[in-house]
Formats: C-alpha cells, structure tokens, sequence
C-alpha cells in the first residue's frame, strides 16, 4: 500500500511511523529544513523527538500526491486551504483521503472534509480519523483507540484495515459531521481546562467543565448536523477527556498560558506548533450568535482569547448565571 501523509508535525510524524511498519510512507511537508533533519536523524527531532521515521521517505514534492493510495492530510486548518489549491492537479478521483485534522475554518465555518471536497472536487472517498490519540504516546506505541468515520462503509472497512495495528485500534462510525464536531469542540474545551489548571482550581471544577462543555459540544453537534450519540463516543467524550487532561495537549497548554496572565500574541510565539482551538473558539463564536445558541464556556474562552477578559473574571461568570434544572 503506498501512502503519502501530508503535514510533519507531531501528528502527521505518529501516523507515518505508524503506518510504516506495514505500508510504503511518504511524509510530505512545505519545510525544507525539518525535511532535512529527517533525512539526517531518521525522526522529526522538533516535533515528535524520539520516534524513528527511518521507514519513512521524506519529501517536498507535492508529485508525492500522484501515486499514493491513500492520502493522510495533517495539516493546521488554518493553512489547509492553501495546500489543496497548490496539490489539487495531482489528485486522482480514486484515491482515498483521510483527514486527521481537528478543526473548523475561521472564515467558512467549514469542517476540513468539507474543504477538501471544495477544493478538490473529484474526490469520492473521504474520511476523518478523530479521537482520543496524542502523538506523543501513539508513537511510544501505547494503548490508543480512535474513530474512522466515512459515509460508505466499504471505504470505512478499507481505512481501518489499514491503519489498525495491535496498539491503534480503530472503530467506525458513519456520522462523519459528528466526528469531525467532536475533534474540534473538545479544542476549545480543553482551553477552558488549561485556565482551570493554571488557576488551581480543583479536580470538582473540571469535571464541571467537562460534564457542561459536553453539553455544548452536543448542541453545537446537532445544529451544523452531527448525530447526539456520536459525542459519547471516542470521537466527542473520549477525546475531550484526553485533551482536557494530558500535558501533551497543546489547547491545555494554552489555557494555562492565559491562566497566568499571558496573551494570545504573547502565546503564539512561545509554541511551535498549532493550537487548533484558538481559530475554532473564533468560529464558534460567530457561530453561536449568527444561530442564538448560547455557549456559555465557549464564550468565555472567546472573550479571554480575543477581548483580554481576565480569566479569572470568566470563571467568576460562569458560576454565577442564572439558576437553572440539569
């Protein structure tokens, strides 16, 4: 099986030292200096340090497209976009792409399955691989189990053929919206859990966020069309809990950063990859008043990101809203 990853980050590097053990991977990535240092080290030394890439062939050439299989998008949504317009002309109609980016684009409120369809029109079979599955362990090979959601089920069967091993297991679920709901909510959620954190308040408040921001994530789910029972899956619960509680999650990261009174541009430059969550909270937000929903903690971490609220002052409104039942 040949198939080309696109994006060497932390998870785009996991899914190749995954999947080359068993198939024949090509890593694509704009980054000539982190390709390089593949080649010289035989891992991704910035990004997934420790993981050996050595099975992997590392490439710039977006030729790499052509002759793959399966492709494996791992790229930021921010930046999405702008590679399938640069890769578009190479695209057959049929590949399979698996998307195994988390996130809504800020300007669309599009899901990137919905953006690769925009973009590269001739494509028939599409996934999204979403779950709970930080880079960091699922290259140690540790315990992982994630979602494959895909419309046909044939092509879901294929796909978890594919990426299944004895520490990745994979489950399927046609729900594909859900799927992808889930693996970008939980992002902003776990921001909220990051200022939690950073504030010392307790373990009773984040299983508060969690059980609310659940919530949430549901009533966001159903209207942008995501199916209830998806968000106690893997997909929604399973990788909200990860994500709101691992020192691998960079959104946690960044709710601690604002916890201690650092700004969004003062955050940024600290990091070296992405934080998908912060370009969701923005989509959200215009969402949620185009469509009058109220998404009280999605709001709060808006106005903490983006309108300098005191974290503090967030946490303080939360907790005293209106009375109301379960």
């Amino acid at each position: 099986m040949k198939i080309t990853v696109c994006g060497a980050g932390s998870w785009g590097s996991a899914l190749s030292h995954l999947l080359s053990e068993r198939h024949e991977v090509t890593l694509w990535s704009h980054s000539k200096e982190n390709l390089l240092t593949i080649k010289r080290d035989g891992e991704n030394k910035k990004y997934l340090p420790g993981i050996s890439l050595k099975k992997v062939v590392p490439c710039e050439d977006l030729k790499a497209l052509e002759g793959a299989e399966i492709i494996v998008i791992a790229i930021p949504t921010s930046f999405l976009r702008l590679f399938l317009q640069k890769a578009k002309k190479y695209i057959r109609k049929n590949q399979i792409i698996v998307s195994a980016t988390k996130g809504l684009e800020f300007q669309t409120n599009l899901l990137t399955t919905d953006i690769i369809t925009s973009e590269w029109k001739v494509v028939e079979k599409i996934a999204a691989l979403s779950g709970p599955s930080h880079a960091e362990e699922v290259g140690k090979h540790k315990p992982s189990a994630v979602t494959v959601a895909c419309e046909c089920l044939e092509t879901a069967h294929f796909i978890q053929h594919v990426f299944m091993t004895s520490f990745f297991r994979i489950y399927i679920n046609k729900d594909l919206r859900g799927v992808e709901l889930g693996g970008a909510i939980k992002n902003v959620i776990a921001i909220a859990a990051g200022i939690i954190d950073g504030l010392n308040l307790g373990s009773n408040s984040l299983a508060a966020l969690l059980t609310r921001g659940l919530i949430e994530m549901k009533k966001i789910g159903k209207a942008l069309g995501g199916k209830p029972k998806t968000f106690y899956g893997l997909a929604g619960l399973g990788d909200l809990v990860a994500t709101c509680s691992s020192k691998h999650s960079r959104n946690l990261q960044v709710g601690k950063y604002l916890a201690k009174g650092f700004s969004w541009k003062e955050i940024q430059s600290m990091m070296n990859q992405v934080a998908e969550g912060v370009p969701t909270a923005k989509a959200i937000h215009r969402f949620s008043l185009e469509h009058n929903l109220q998404l009280p903690i999605c709001n709060e971490v808006y106005q903490v990101l983006f309108e300098n609220k005191n974290p503090k002052d967030a946490v303080l409104t939360l907790m005293t809203r209106k009375a109301k039942m379960e």
